[in-house]
């Protein structure tokens, strides 16, 4: 019939379905491909740079060494804490012998400020010498004669003095002979004064009566200062 249409029928080609396939969009394939290399590249940093992964020995061994170290830190806190102890003893000890060291030297100070009023106060030797014999002694024990001898120096007239003092007795032997014996002499220094003590040995069988001291300086035979001191009895 006229005017009538007919539907085409759709027949498939020699190459099959003509629908597309769908492919992965190139976004997502881009962003898979940054999401690898990204891992990759935080396991090779962290490979080559970032902290040694330790093992089990390692690891064990690490907490060895803290606790060590913490049981050293300990002994030498407590070695410290000792030391700082016996600092402040130390300290406390020192500050007792300052103060015992100022008494004694106050106690120095006062005996010498006595001496010098004794010294001023002793008699002058009777020859007026500087220096000059101001005392002695003499005593007789087991055949040794026994001295002590004051030697001053006037006051202002302090400056040292270097000599020899010899001693010469006159007494009696056994056998009723008289004589002088020279003892043996002894290196004197003078300042304002000197006190000097000591033994000699007498000969034997011989009894001194009195001793003469004789003070002569060094390198010179020229007496400075003499005087005759009776023997006190035997003790």
């Amino acid at each position: 019939m006229l005017g009538s249409s007919k539907r085409t029928v759709f027949k498939p080609t020699a190459y099959g379905s003509s629908r597309r396939k769908r492919r992965i969009p190139r976004w997502f394939v881009l962003l898979l491909t940054g999401i690898a290399l990204g891992a990759g590249g935080l396991l090779f940093l962290q490979k080559s740079y970032g902290p040694t992964r330790l093992t089990v020995e390692q690891s064990e061994q690490l907490h060895y060494d803290l606790n060590s170290a913490n049981a050293d830190k300990q002994r030498l806190q407590g070695q410290l804490n000792q030391t700082s102890r016996d600092l402040e003893e130390v300290s406390q000890k020192e500050g007792k012998l300052g103060q015992q060291t100022g008494d004694l030297q106050a106690m120095v100070t006062k005996l010498e400020k006595d001496v010098a009023l004794f010294a001023d106060a002793m008699p002058p030797d009777p020859r007026g010498t500087s220096p000059g014999i101001r005392a002695a002694e003499f005593t007789i024990n087991n055949g040794q004669l026994n001295h002590f001898v004051l030697l001053m120096q006037d006051k202002g007239k302090e400056a040292e003095f270097s000599g020899t003092m010899e001693f010469v007795a006159a007494g009696r032997y056994t056998n009723g002979r008289s004589g002088n014996v020279d003892l043996p002499s002894q290196a004197v220094s003078v300042g304002r004064y000197a006190y000097i003590n000591g033994s000699v040995e007498l000969p034997a069988g011989f009894t001194p009566r009195q001793v003469t001291i004789r003070i002569k300086p060094d390198g010179a035979n020229r007496v400075v200062a003499t005087r005759t001191i009776y023997v006190s009895p035997s003790k």
